[in-house]
């Protein structure tokens, strides 16, 4: 049995007026069942609350004020959901509504609690419907489409395969849209600056993400050690077919080893309130020997931070290669950086960032 994934975008099942397309949500809900038929657990991470309340308040075009965005979603998410649950309901299937923010996956216990709910509800036999909760998010409505929250909810419920619906075929060499000579990547063994830059921009207006967001997905995603497939939401059997294993759309591979959990949630659901320049040796000493970074290594401090907020380390050229969690707030380790641990104020922590909360990043 595989615990699987799906991400569909706005886009996807949404007309060009931005009224839900009941035949494409109707589609996506067969595939689902298809999936659960086989014996597979499946979590649905799904946009389009704003689409969907758009017509329903007369509005044409996608409002710019976050206020007002946030309205919308609170009229169109119980629509998409009423929806969702119907279709589903004739496939013999219980669906339910998951709602979630970054501060769901920025604080410990709330990244806990949603892990052990969607658990329950998988246990339940219930198809869980996620999306950001748009009526009180700001951020995610401003530049997500879902992609980084479905990747990180891939880790959450330690999903087997992540499936990405979108309205191309998959990654193509260059904008299918635009060069008709461009040809489908059937595989990606590690997301790289080269396919970073041939991924665009958001593909429609009614959609806020693009190939690029997808790309930066598959990576959390692979570090999670979750199997990632980019596909056409329009392609028949599509969803099994991507969870069984069979070419369809661009695969991008897991990386071997799933990191733990904690450090999962470190390295992508935490933002970094700012970040420290560290010299050669401590550097090496991250990561070449498993060390934890310590005061004496640190050349400077940027930004402002508290203990156990997240910063990044960087090395002297500002490449960042390390994330993990401070037990220094940034004024003290401004005053601590570049001195010997005997030097230290009495009481002063050890480390900067121990080794047990330090990710080296790729």
């Amino acid at each position: 049995m595989a615990t699987t994934v799906v991400k569909v975008g706005t886009s996807s099942i949404t007309g060009e007026t931005g009224e839900l397309d009941d035949t494409a949500v109707a589609k996506l809900c067969s595939e689902l069942a298809a999936v659960r038929e086989q014996g597979h657990e499946v979590v649905l991470v799904s946009s389009g609350a704003i689409a969907a309340g758009m017509p329903v308040l007369g509005l044409h075009e996608r409002p710019t004020d976050v206020g007002v965005l946030q309205a919308i979603a609170a009229v169109g998410q119980p629509r998409l959901m009423e929806r969702f649950g119907a279709i589903l309901a004739g496939h013999g299937l219980v669906s339910g509504q998951v709602l979630l923010t970054a501060r769901d996956f920025g604080e410990r216990d709330q990244y806990l609690h949603a892990r052990e709910t969607l658990r329950r509800l998988l246990d339940l036999g219930v198809v869980p419907i996620v999306n950001e909760n748009d009526t009180v998010a700001d951020d995610e409505i401003r530049y997500g489409d879902n992609d980084r929250l479905a990747a990180l909810v891939a880790n959450l419920v330690n999903a087997d395969v992540l499936v990405l619906l979108t309205d191309t075929a998959g990654l193509h060499t260059a904008d299918p849209r635009l060069d008709a000579e461009a040809s489908l990547i059937e595989e990606i063994v590690e997301v790289d600056a080269a396919l970073e830059a041939v991924a665009g921009g958001a593909g429609t207006v009614r959609g806020s993400g693009g190939m690029a967001s997808k790309l930066a997905a598959a990576k959390i995603a692979a570090w999670s050690g979750v199997r990632v497939v980019i596909a056409g939401s329009e392609t028949a059997g599509v969803v099994l077919d991507a969870v069984e294993g069979r070419a369809v759309g661009t695969a991008v591979r897991a990386r071997e080893g799933r990191l733990p959990s904690r450090k999962l949630w470190i390295a992508f659901a935490r933002g970094a309130n700012g970040r420290v320049v560290v010299d050669g040796g401590a550097r090496k000493a991250l990561c070449d020997d498993d060390r934890s970074l310590l005061p004496a290594g640190v050349a400077g401090v940027e930004g402002s931070f508290a203990p156990g907020d997240a910063i990044e380390v960087v090395d002297d050229q500002g490449a960042v290669f390390a994330k993990g969690l401070s037990r220094y707030d940034s004024n003290s380790l401004s005053a601590a950086a570049g001195k010997k641990t005997s030097a230290l104020p009495e009481g002063s922590p050890q480390e900067v960032i121990h080794k047990d909360d330090l990710v080296v990043l790729p």
